[in-house]
């Protein structure tokens, strides 16, 4: 049994899912890992993993929308929509910022998964996002380790 520890660059466009399947099976046919466990780490707070739906575009798309009500560009009301409005206080970066923290904070920076016959091991619908939460495109880091 051996363990590896590496990174991965990914591109994202701007907000939206990259679907990162294919480049973390590569980096485990070249690994030669036939069977064990990966960790996968995203190392930014403005993004996050997800898997899900790989064959109708629309579930990501729908995804994107009830993301977008949940977290307000603007601020923050009691979700009854009744109550003080409360905006943010970090904007320095742009008004998509601090709704990207809270969106990652909502979903995942870590996902582990099993490997099997030299890839993930995923439902027949299934692929592994990167989900971009900021509005420009962004070069992320994936800390890949693998025990295998």
């Amino acid at each position: 049994m051996k363990q590896i520890l590496s990174e991965l660059s990914v591109e994202t466009p701007g907000e939206g899912f990259t679907d990162i399947t294919s480049t973390i099976n590569e980096w485990i046919v070249r690994n030669k890992i036939s069977q064990g466990i990966l960790v996968i780490s995203i190392q930014h707070t403005s993004c996050s993993l997800t898997i899900n739906e790989n064959a109708d575009p629309r579930v990501l798309e729908d995804l994107s929308s009830y993301m977008r009500a949940l977290v307000p560009e603007e601020g923050v009301r009691p979700i009854g929509g009744e109550g003080q409005y409360f905006a943010y206080q970090h904007s320095e970066e742009g008004a998509d910022d601090m709704p990207a923290h809270i969106k990652t904070a909502l979903t995942c920076s870590s996902l582990s998964l099993s490997i099997d016959k030299g890839k993930l091991v995923l439902g027949t619908w299934q692929a592994v996002y990167l989900w971009e939460h900021r509005y420009l495109r962004h070069s992320r880091q994936i800390c890949l380790h693998a025990i295998g």
